[in-house]
């Protein structure tokens, strides 16, 4: 399988590999050289010394130029046994990263610690500071946002909620959820404000339209009663009517508040418990879900909803943006000032690393043995080698160094017992 495409980088790295071989072959040289010329004089003095540590240079630049040279290739061309190690034990060198990366990298004590050391929710909150650095959130949320709702058609939804959403939900018993959710909204008091707006609202409404409220009742009055009657009658009816709704407006506690209450809270448990009204609901579910006009419907909400979004996100003065940006900055203000907001965001993450960690650590770090298994083995020796190669010149280099000096010491070390 071909390898990786070349980055320009590479090119950077091949130059210094070239330039550090050079090097390394370069000190190799002028041992021999230094070697050769000195060959032939008289030994016994300093000519001694120099001739012993190029001799010394060469065999320590040689030996490591067979180490070096032996990861990647057979030197010389020559099939001698324990070279060309990368080559031959390629997947047993991705084993092993992979073994490595899992027991010192992919565990959850290692991956919490340096989440921890990371500060994410003190340096979130302080990216989220910066004006700049909120409008990137936005423009990056928006242009994911609009590339989703543009590419998702209507006809898919459409097939969404004919082939799997309302055949489910038609399948599905909904009374018991429906009461369970009314029962928890009643108990909770959730519903006192839809309360509330539907009185404001109705009384707003009587307030308006007298004359609409006389007609209404008028129209029921008998046919023997006189007019001056029906008006005193219809007033008086109407003053109560307006008087009654800002009674229990005002009044939490009203009995009509209370006998809403119960009401709500007899269907509740009677959507869950009463065989009757459970079917009853069913029924009507069944009904409603099955009209043909539904699915048309919901997609023309869907289309409506499409567009205000777009519209919003691509208008940057819009309530959308000017919202998020407050919410962004909300959020980076007690990021940064609110321990406790830090210290959830923190456990939390904690968790889904840990989570990640644990449940997928080993397919992740998978990857690695499984990739490297694919790799062509003589394309991953230069691969490997172009990233690593230029700093195992360096062997090259000290192991001349290094036999130059141990080549000093012995020749010291022998004249001295001579």
């Amino acid at each position: 399988m071909s390898f990786l495409q070349e980055s320009p980088a590479d090119e950077r790295r091949r130059a210094g590999l070239r330039r550090m071989r050079a090097v390394a072959t370069g000190l190799l040289l002028l041992a021999a050289l230094v070697y050769v010329l000195t060959l032939r004089l008289d030994h016994d003095g300093v000519w001694g010394y120099v001739s012993t540590a190029s001799e010394a240079a060469m065999v320590g630049a040689l030996a490591d130029w067979f180490a070096v040279t032996a990861l990647f290739r057979h030197p010389l061309g020559l099939p001698i046994p324990h070279t060309a190690l990368v080559k031959r034990r390629k997947d047993e060198l991705g084993r092993n990263l992979q073994e490595f990366v899992t027991e010192n990298f992919l565990t959850e004590e290692i991956a919490r610690d340096r989440l921890a050391s990371a500060r994410v929710g003190q340096r979130l909150g302080t990216w989220l500071g910066d004006p700049a650095h909120r409008e990137r959130v936005l423009v990056e949320g928006v242009r994911a946002g609009s590339a989703g709702l543009q590419r998702l058609q209507d006809d898919a939804v459409r097939d969404f909620l004919d082939e799997l959403l309302l055949p489910r939900l038609a399948r599905e018993p909904v009374s018991p959820l429906l009461g369970s959710l009314l029962e928890g909204v009643v108990e909770a008091g959730n519903h006192t404000g839809l309360v509330d707006l539907g009185l404001e609202e109705v009384h707003g409404w009587l307030t308006d339209n007298p004359d609409a409220f006389a007609e209404v009742v008028g129209e029921r009055a008998p046919w023997w009663s006189p007019p001056w009657v029906d008006e005193r009658v219809i007033s008086w009816t109407y003053q109560q009517a307006l008087a009654w709704l800002a009674d229990v407006r005002a009044t939490p506690d009203h009995p009509a508040r209370v006998a809403l209450d119960d009401l709500l809270r007899r269907l509740a448990d009677d959507l869950q418990h009463d065989p009757e009204v459970m079917a009853g609901a069913e029924a009507l579910k069944e009904r409603l879900l099955g009209h043909p006009q539904v699915p048309e419907t919901a997609v023309a909400i869907w289309q409506s909803v499409r567009t205000a979004l777009l519209a919003a996100m691509a208008d940057r003065e819009s309530y959308l943006w000017r919202r998020g940006d407050e919410l962004l900055a909300h959020l980076g203000e007690h990021l940064v000032h609110d321990e406790a907001w830090r210290a959830r965001l923190e456990t939390h993450l904690g968790e889904a690393v840990a989570f990640v960690v644990n449940t997928y650590g080993d397919e992740l770090a998978g990857v690695i043995s499984i990739t490297v298994e694919r790799w062509d083995a003589e394309q991953a020796s230069e691969r490997i080698e172009l990233f690593v190669g230029r700093d195992l010149q360096f062997i090259r280099i000290n192991g001349t160094v290094v036999g130059a000096l141990a080549g000093l010491v012995i020749h010291a070390v022998s004249q001295l017992l001579s």
